[in-house]
C-alpha cells in the first residue's frame, strides 16, 4: 500500500508579541516598577498602551466618595491602557504594580501603526480584547448572582490563568486579602474564612507561595 501523506501539524504555540516587536526593529520603552508602585493614576493622559513581560498589574478605580474597587488582576502576556486606541483622553483606572514587574511601552501612534500593518499581531490584540470583553461580562454576572466563596474561587482561579493551555496553574503573585476582598465585594475576615477552607480542602498550598490547585474548579461549578 502506497505511504500515507503525512498532514503538516499546525503549530499551538501562542503568539509571541515580544519577538514579533523584536523581529519589526519597533522602538521600545521598557520600563520596570517595584510592588506597590503606580503604572499610572486615573485621570492621567492616555498616550500609550502596556504590555506586560513579567510580574503583575492590578487596575483600580476610585469614585468621587473615595471608594477603590479593583477590576482587575493582569499577568505577563497580558495589554493595559488600550482605552485610549478607542478614545479615551484620560485613563479611566490606576495601574499599580503587585509585585516587581516589567512592562513594555507601545505609543499610540506606533500601536495603530501595528494593528493596520501587521495581521498576525492585529489577530493576537483582537483576541486579546474579544477574550478581555467576555471576562469582563463574566465577572458582572458573578457578582450578581454567586456567592463571595464562588467569587473568591473564581478570582483566584482567574488570577492562576485556569484553563490556558499556554499559561498552566502556577504560584500566584503577592496578592494581599485586602486587594482579594476588594476583588470580590467582601470582607478581608469572609476571605480570610474562605481561604483557610479552600486550604483545608486541598484546594490552595501555601507552601513556598500561594498555589492553586485545578480542584478548586469544583466551588466554581457546584451548585
Amino acid at each position: 500500500m502506497p505511504g500515507k501523506k503525512k498532514q503538516k501539524r499546525k503549530s499551538t504555540q501562542p503568539f509571541d508579541v515580544q519577538r514579533f516587536l523584536d523581529s519589526t526593529g519597533a522602538t521600545q520603552r521598557i520600563m520596570k516598577y517595584e510592588r506597590s508602585t503606580t503604572v499610572f493614576s486615573q485621570g492621567d493622559a492616555a498616550t500609550s498602551v502596556l504590555y506586560i513581560q513579567h510580574g503583575g498589574i492590578k487596575l483600580s478605580v476610585l469614585s468621587e466618595g473615595g471608594k477603590e474597587a479593583v477590576v482587575a488582576l493582569l499577568g505577563p502576556g497580558e495589554f493595559f491602557g488600550e482605552g485610549c486606541l478607542a478614545g479615551q483622553k484620560v485613563r479611566m483606572a490606576t495601574a499599580t504594580a503587585l509585585t516587581s514587574t516589567s512592562v513594555l511601552v507601545l505609543d499610540k501612534r506606533k500601536m495603530i501603526e501595528m494593528l493596520h500593518q501587521q495581521s498576525a499581531f492585529s489577530d493576537r490584540f483582537i483576541s486579546h480584547m474579544l477574550t478581555r470583553n467576555i471576562r469582563v461580562e463574566e465577572d458582572l454576572i458573578d457578582q450578581l448572582f454567586n456567592s463571595s466563596e464562588k467569587r473568591l474561587a473564581r478570582a483566584l482561579l482567574l488570577i492562576a490563568r485556569y484553563g490556558k493551555e499556554d499559561k498552566p496553574l502556577r504560584a500566584l503573585p503577592k496578592v494581599s486579602q485586602e486587594v482579594l476582598a476588594e476583588m470580590v465585594g467582601t470582607t478581608r475576615s469572609r476571605v480570610n474564612f474562605f481561604m483557610n477552607k479552600f486550604r483545608k480542602l486541598g484546594f490552595i498550598d501555601y507552601n513556598g507561595g500561594l498555589k492553586v490547585n485545578s480542584s478548586l474548579l469544583s466551588v466554581v461549578l457546584h451548585d
